[in-house]
């Protein structure tokens, strides 16, 4: 997988997040500054000087990263395309990571035209020490990385631009800010990392042991979706948002190639209507690539897939109906059980 050290790009074992007991346990990401409406610091650690503009903001990000796909569907809802440009990497690593194609191409480094993503984070920190993820927020104007935390990178983009133009639906309403935080903190460790958790996992207890969680995650979530339509609220927000690129991914990728091969989406009535229901909502399905999923996580790999042979199936069809405009958001919420 590989990462920079002071700078300079390494290659090393594939794997390295695991420990000595077996399982795998994710990276902190580096930068972590917020833009704001105003640019006034985003928190204690923060600079300042990140303002809110049209054009001033890039996004690299890769089809195939389900972290790098939240911003790129809340880019979409927020109707920012306009506003902040974007790049999409090659659909495969390398051994320098994240790559792009030479200019110019559809998966080419439009704005710095650079070869490999670590290059970008090179450009931001010359002495870098870390992992080389995507997505990463570009500030063009500073010339350097505002931030490579999906979670974070979602927020800023659902509230900081809507005085610059954005639009759509606030994602993270007041009201619902407590119950969003609980769903994301459950789905995070047992859905979103549980799929990696199961998969990159290197001892068969360790391999169990995040196996069980994810489906008694997965038979929670079905549960609470018996009764209504969206995780919290009447539409969908951003526990929405940061679930469904795990669910679009899960029968094509993690089922097999991660061995998450207990039920598959399409195995659970009320989380596969969830899925479609999602997919089909105005400009989601253009940020999904069933082919581009397959294509990374069967990629050549030492220890899941040395062949790197990719399969031709499943075929799955998120555009027939999925019947879920019989629930109510707000009278599910108060039937449900979290």
């Amino acid at each position: 997988m590989g990462m920079m050290i002071e700078g300079v790009w390494h290659v090393e074992e594939p794997a390295s997040g695991s420990a000595d007991d077996g399982k795998y346990r994710r990276t902190v990401s580096s930068f972590r500054n917020w833009i704001t409406p105003d640019g006034a610091p985003g928190g204690e650690d923060c600079a300042g000087d990140f303002q809110a503009e049209a054009g001033r903001y890039h996004l690299y990000v890769a089809l195939g990263c389900p972290w790098a796909h939240r911003t790129m569907i809340v880019r979409a809802l927020k109707g920012l395309e306009d506003l902040i440009s974007l790049d999409v990497v090659l659909p495969k690593r390398s051994a320098e990571g994240w790559v792009f194609e030479p200019k110019p191409g559809a998966n080419s480094d439009s704005l710095l035209g650079r070869q490999a993503l670590h290059e970008i984070y090179a450009a931001a920190d010359a002495a870098f020490s870390g992992r080389v993820t995507v997505p990463v927020l570009w500030d063009k104007k500073r010339q350097t990385i505002v931030n490579n935390e999906s979670s974070e990178i979602i927020r800023m983009l659902n509230s900081a631009f809507d005085d610059v133009g954005a639009r759509g639906p606030d994602l993270y309403p007041e009201g619902l800010r407590a119950d969003i935080d609980a769903v994301n903190a459950e789905t995070y460790r047992s859905v979103n990392n549980g799929v990696y958790r199961t998969g990159f996992a290197r001892s068969q207890a360790a391999y169990e042991e995040a196996f069980d969680e994810l489906f008694r995650a997965l038979d929670k979530l079905e549960a609470r979706l018996a009764t209504r339509r969206y995780l919290c609220g009447d539409s969908p927000s951003e526990a929405d948002w940061r679930l469904f690129p795990t669910l679009m991914r899960f029968d094509v990728a993690y089922f097999g190639a991660f061995k998450c091969n207990l039920r598959r989406i399409q195995d659970y009535p009320n989380l596969w209507g969830y899925v479609r229901d999602l997919y089909q909502m105005p400009g989601i399905a253009p940020t999904c690539d069933l082919d581009t999923y397959k294509q990374g996580y069967y990629s050549i790999s030492e220890l899941r897939n040395p062949l790197g042979i990719v399969p031709k199936g499943p075929a799955i069809d998120f555009t027939t109906s999925h019947g879920r405009e019989r629930l109510n958001g707000s009278a599910g919420q108060n039937a449900a059980a979290s």
